[in-house]
């Protein structure tokens, strides 16, 4: 098929352009002539408070990727569909994660003339979002002609709101995995004692990932206690300053470790090599791509139970299921845990990361778009 891929790529960084990249990566190496449409900015500066989201090391450059998308600049968006257009594809694919972008999927959609459009819903509306942001969500999916998730759940929920569009989902597969360094080295570069548990929160910190609530329990453990804690990752807005107050308040310089700001690739190995545990103290959220990073290196995760996360995380096999906003259950949780049981549910991470992979993600995305182009697959691009 000849596939026209929109959205984030090189040189920006965060977990919708590094997925993005990675379909383009499995669609072409089953046998797809796709075209990578990339944009020239992400956001405007007050929408991502963090210091940048640029960075050319986080995720691959694709060559032939047409920089051309500026989802702040409506008076381009004719030029862009003019341009699809013109590439003749089977069908177009786009993320949907944020109402910033939504003027411009929106403008695409059109009223017709283009082939059938598939929205890979990262989240079905903004986190925290109002009835502006819903309806923006609403405009642009509405008008698609197939959604692809990452959990059933969300997949159910899209059905509903969207009724004779159809939904396929398969959960996120792992970004990429990492060359870790020794266990022993990471650990030393980070200060960790040889018998200490590490409990690592990674990624960019939002209010509704609860950094926070992670803190609170890491206050109700016992002064004997073998777990220490580290929390890495850029916050958004003012919220490293009010976890650095929460983190003085309780007076955890002993046991946690904050590590704001942006996270490379190598700090990122360092932090998964030197791991115990990745912890997801999600006060809601649909899915975390955090979370099969960490399984793909054979590390647990102790999660809330919201979205689709119960469907990666499998309580008492890869990880563990508590309720969500309740740090005293993240705490008796840890204090169940030991090094006999961490090994045992490391197991069950490296098993369930390897049914993730981004070829059997392309596969199950494939599907949708032959039942919405009628394309017999890959061979019609080399007959077209």
């Amino acid at each position: 098929m000849r596939l026209a891929v929109c959205g984030p790529g090189h040189p920006f960084r965060g977990g919708i352009a590094a997925t993005t990249t990675q379909l383009v990566l499995a669609l072409t190496a089953r046998g797809h002539d796709v075209t990578f449409f990339t944009p020239l900015r992400q956001y405007p500066r007050w929408l991502y408070p963090g210091r940048d989201d640029r960075d050319p090391a986080a995720c691959p450059h694709i060559p032939g990727a047409r920089p051309l998308l500026d989802p702040l600049a409506p008076w381009s968006f004719p030029a862009v569909r003019s341009a699809l257009i013109r590439l003749d594809a089977d069908a177009w694919i786009f993320p949907y994660w944020t109402w910033a972008w939504a003027p411009l999927w929106r403008f695409l959609l059109g009223s017709g003339g283009r082939p059938p459009a598939v929205a890979i819903v990262h989240n079905p509306a903004d986190h925290d979002a109002g009835p502006h942001q819903r309806l923006a969500a609403a405009f642009v999916l509405g008008r698609s002609d197939g959604l692809f998730t990452h959990a059933g759940q969300l997949a159910a929920s899209l059905r509903a709101a969207f009724p004779g569009v159809p939904v396929a989902s398969f959960p996120l597969p792992p970004v990429q995995r990492l060359d870790l360094p020794d266990r022993t080295t990471a650990r030393h570069k980070l200060g960790v004692g040889p018998d200490d548990y590490v409990a690592l929160f990674l990624g960019l910190i939002r209010p509704y990932k609860g950094a926070d609530i992670l803190l609170e329990a890491a206050a109700r453990l016992g002064p004997g206690t073998r777990w220490r804690f580290l929390v890495a990752g850029e916050p958004w807005g003012k919220l490293g300053t009010q976890l650095e107050e929460l983190h003085h308040r309780l007076k955890l310089e002993d046991r946690v470790r904050l590590d704001l700001g942006w996270i490379a690739e190598s700090r990122v190995a360092v932090c998964l090599a030197a791991a115990d545990l990745l912890v997801l103290p999600y006060r809601a959220g649909s899915q975390s791509a955090v979370a099969p990073l960490a399984l793909a290196h054979g590390l647990p995760v102790l999660s809330t139970a919201v979205g689709g996360l119960p469907e990666l995380i499998e309580d008492g096999v890869n990880g563990l299921l508590i309720p969500p906003g309740d740090p005293a259950a993240l705490a008796a949780a840890l204090e169940r845990l030991d090094a006999g049981r961490l090994r045992e549910l490391g197991d069950g991470a490296k098993a369930a990361a390897a049914r993730l992979t981004w070829d059997a993600y392309a596969s199950t995305l494939e599907i949708l778009l032959k039942r919405l182009s009628g394309s017999p697959g890959p061979a019609a691009a080399a007959t077209k």
